[in-house]
């Protein structure tokens, strides 16, 4: 399994927006990908606006590529949701899960 993170910051005032982008929109299209597992949301507030962190579990690289294309550490930020950013991580890294 792998472990797909990425992080960027909100303007202010626009938490509950994103949030709601991120249900209505881009959650529905990660489900539909085969390969897609789950995804953990994180948000804390820092100077400047909403730290966003996404964390997303895919059973493997292929299927990370069907969501981000051939350069899978490539960010996929839609212009609606990088609108509502005062800026955000380019890349993204992944991890293997490791259970113990």
């Amino acid at each position: 399994m792998i472990s797909r993170h990425w992080k960027g910051i909100v303007k202010p005032g626009l938490a509950d927006q994103y949030v709601e982008h991120l249900k209505t929109h881009t959650l529905p299209e990660l489900a539909a990908i085969p390969g897609f597992i789950s995804v953990s949301i994180l948000r804390r507030d820092v100077a400047g606006g909403t730290e966003f962190q996404v964390v997303t579990r895919w059973a493997s690289l292929d299927a990370i590529r069907a969501f981000a294309g051939d350069d899978i550490e490539a960010a996929v930020v839609p212009d609606v949701a990088a609108r509502m950013m005062t800026s955000y991580e380019p890349r993204v890294v992944h991890y293997d899960v490791v259970t113990v």
